[in-house]
């Protein structure tokens, strides 16, 4: 992805710019030297400094090597991943330099002075170094080609991995739109076949009670109570059968 949405990128740019304010205080140090507290103070600034960034870089340290076990998927190539390892060893070689100047300050012998001087050198080189780098304008448009190339494949790569998903869930949608059509003509056939048994039911209600109207008509109204009495009679002996014996 581009410098300006990868992350790495833009803690980078906020702790080179921590590193810039660290070199000008760490000018400002030098040139108080005639200031006994002037110096006191921006030697406390200076080593609070490097600490702070020093944990920004190891914490970008720890980034890098969680990218380095799949660099495919945070859309980055080893040529990138080195890339981005010499810069923090970059950083921490400023930051350790000014923090190792800062503390030889504070011993009063030439062998301290000599050793400032050489890592004031040291400074003033990787300085030169990072301003060279920002001014090389081909080397910045390869970056950002190869930013982008990285940005668009991991990209591609997302994409295939929704429509991966959506498939998936486009399948087992199906699924269960089949089940649930299989289910409806089955409880189609249940009731198809529930009608047909009323039908078949009614029509022999209707039968049977054409065959007891026509019954009662042939006996008359004697036939009817002999009947009567019959079915009260039979309804006794029931009863009696049942409940009582």
């Amino acid at each position: 992805m581009s410098s300006a949405q990868d992350p790495f990128y833009i803690v980078k740019e906020e702790i080179q710019e921590s590193i810039d304010k660290l070199l000008s205080t760490f000018h400002q140090w030098e040139r108080a030297s005639s200031d006994p507290e002037d110096q006191m103070h921006l030697t406390k600034k200076l080593v609070a400094g490097c600490e702070s960034i020093e944990w920004q870089v190891d914490e970008l340290d720890k980034a890098i090597a969680v990218a380095a076990r799949d660099p495919s998927w945070y859309g980055i190539d080893e040529v990138e991943l080195e890339k981005r390892r010499r810069w923090t060893s970059t950083a921490r070689v400023q930051v350790g330099n000014v923090k190792k100047a800062v503390v030889a300050g504070k011993e009063v012998n030439t062998n301290g002075t000599t050793s400032v001087n050489g890592m004031r050198r040291e400074l003033i080189r990787l300085q030169n170094s990072h301003q060279k780098d920002k001014s090389n304008p081909y080397a910045q448009d390869d970056d950002f080609i190869q930013s982008e190339s990285d940005r668009q494949l991991l990209l591609i790569k997302q994409q295939d991995e929704e429509l991966d998903e959506l498939s998936a869930s486009v399948e087992r949608i199906g699924g269960v739109g089949l089940t649930i059509h299989e289910e409806l003509l089955a409880q189609e056939k249940i009731i198809d076949d529930l009608g047909m048994e009323m039908d078949s039911t009614s029509n022999r209600l209707d039968f049977v009670q054409k065959k007891v109207a026509m019954v009662m008509k042939k006996a008359g109204a004697k036939g009817q109570i002999m009947m009567i009495l019959f079915l009260i009679v039979l309804f006794i002996i029931l009863f009696v059968l049942v409940f009582l014996t």
